[in-house]
């Protein structure tokens, strides 16, 4: 609403919106040279005085490939099919390390940026959108890696390799919906910021990352459908390694409710984080 003083000066008035109106989509859209700037301005960020500088993005998943390999493919012998361990545990890290970043971004993005939230009118759902997309860079050069060593082990992506796209959006909108939920939150509990990483660590040990899914009971396999993760990362691995692994079989009824939780989860955080973002300069 636009109103005039006496010197005809326009005087604009910013009204919270209600309801489902409050997602207001197209303002996004308005606002996506800002996105496009939040992001990249994160990725500067990250890597700005380091002595390794992007080079982190290749070797967090490799040495975490060497443990898992050491520890469960070699020690525990956990079983991986046909394939080679290291490969079986990077085509899961791959997804997984995306999804870690991007959740533990977004979460913690609106304190980080308390002086900007004070100062300046923009749809504050821009800013953990910034936090996942960033994450899109680390995957992309990650990638690289996994290519890399499906030379070296002489695996051929199966032609359901198409999918990975699809399989990447749902993680995506995965890390996005619980972002926001956190990340509204954090501005209120400042303990989100402890328990984040708590979170993200148990979660990774209840999706199938230093395992398959074939080692969980049949009786128990329908718990897999409640994370959504679970459908990412055996995704990844039926797409790549397809037929070489022993439990290779395509999305079935329980990625169907992995959707469904991801969509109901993003679309009820997207809510909650509207209507609450009136609050967030105030306590900020």
């Amino acid at each position: 609403m636009t109103l005039k003083t006496q010197s005809e000066t326009p005087v604009v008035i910013l009204r919270p919106t209600r309801g489902w109106s409050a997602l207001n989509l197209r303002e996004l859209w308005v606002y996506r040279e800002l996105i496009y700037f939040l992001t990249w301005r994160d990725l500067k960020v990250r890597y700005k005085q380091t002595a390794l500088g992007v080079t982190w993005i290749v070797l967090q998943p490799v040495v975490e490939m060497v443990v898992f390999s050491l520890l469960f493919g070699g020690l525990l012998g956990v079983p991986s099919g046909e394939v080679p361990y290291p490969i079986f545990a990077f085509a899961a890290l791959l997804p997984w390390n995306y999804f870690q970043g991007a959740l533990t971004r977004s979460s913690t993005t609106l304190v980080g940026s308390a002086n900007l939230i004070s100062k300046v009118y923009f749809p504050r759902l821009v800013i953990p959108i910034s936090g996942v997309l960033s994450g899109l860079v680390d995957f992309l050069v990650a990638s690289v890696v996994m290519v890399v060593l499906m030379i070296i082990y002489q695996i051929a992506p199966t032609p359901a390799v198409v999918l990975l796209p699809f399989f990447l959006l749902l993680a995506v909108l995965t890390a996005l919906g619980f972002g926001m939920w956190l990340s509204a939150l954090n501005v209120r509990f400042r303990d989100i910021n402890h328990l984040v990483p708590f979170i993200v660590r148990v979660w990774m040990y209840v999706t199938p990352v230093i395992y398959g899914s074939s080692i969980i009971p049949e009786r128990f396999r329908w718990l897999m459908g409640l994370n959504p993760m679970s459908g990412v990362v055996e995704g990844f691995r039926w797409a790549l390694l397809g037929n070489q692994l022993a439990d290779a079989a395509p999305p079935g009824p329980l990625f169907a409710v992995s959707i469904l939780i991801t969509l109901a989860v993003l679309v009820s955080g997207a809510v909650f984080f509207r209507s609450t973002e009136r609050t967030f300069a105030d306590i900020i």
